[in-house]
């Protein structure tokens, strides 16, 4: 008999589970297409890391750690920020829930996979901070798109992430923040006439 695994096909889920529940969008926005641009972020902060600042981060593991960083939405769905974090103890249950939420997807991969998913999924200090200021950054994006089609719903998350992006002390997220965020400002023709 044939044994399924339903990994993947529970990682296809993830386009079902839309972020920024509590807040009013003018275009929805899914775990996938959260995770990618997570992923091409987190990517860049690690050539940063390696190329600006002489360190050696590996740009593949940050990608990949980001592609599945908050797959454990699947089982739990997106919990708004401002709840997640509310009161200490609703931080560590949700902490909890998401670590058997993760270890209930893991047990979903075949028994030789499993050791390829761990630093995946509980990744080293230093891709870890970068994931984080990259979701973070992810978050700022958003913003900015929401912002950029008048929905000043999103005003005080972007002040409010931007002042977390700071606090990270992120030398990498600085400089992305510096280099690659004012061009989300600008509109598709504004973009090519700054690279004429």
């Amino acid at each position: 008999k044939i044994l399924y695994n339903h990994f993947y096909a529970m990682m296809s889920r993830m386009k079902n589970i839309y972020r920024w529940g509590l807040m009013r969008n003018t275009r929805r926005e899914n775990l996938s297409e959260h995770s990618l641009e997570t992923a091409q972020i987190a990517h860049a902060l690690a050539i940063i890391n390696n190329k600006r600042l002489g360190g050696a981060a590996d740009p593949y593991k940050a990608a990949l750690a980001a592609v599945y960083h908050d797959s454990t939405e699947i089982i739990t769905g997106d919990m708004p920020t401002p709840i997640k974090y509310y009161n200490s103890e609703i931080k560590s249950a949700y902490k909890q829930i998401e670590s058997a939420a993760g270890d209930s997807l893991v047990n979903m991969l075949p028994e030789d996979f499993r050791e390829d998913f761990e630093p995946i999924f509980n990744p080293d200090p230093e891709t870890k901070r970068l994931l984080k200021a990259a979701d973070k950054l992810s978050a700022l994006i958003k913003c900015i798109e929401e912002l950029k089609m008048g929905n000043r719903e999103f005003e005080v998350a972007e002040k409010t992430i931007r002042e977390g992006i700071k606090k990270l002390n992120c030398p990498e997220a600085d400089i992305f923040t510096e280099e690659f965020i004012p061009s989300f400002y600008l509109s598709l023709d504004e973009q090519k006439e700054e690279q004429q």
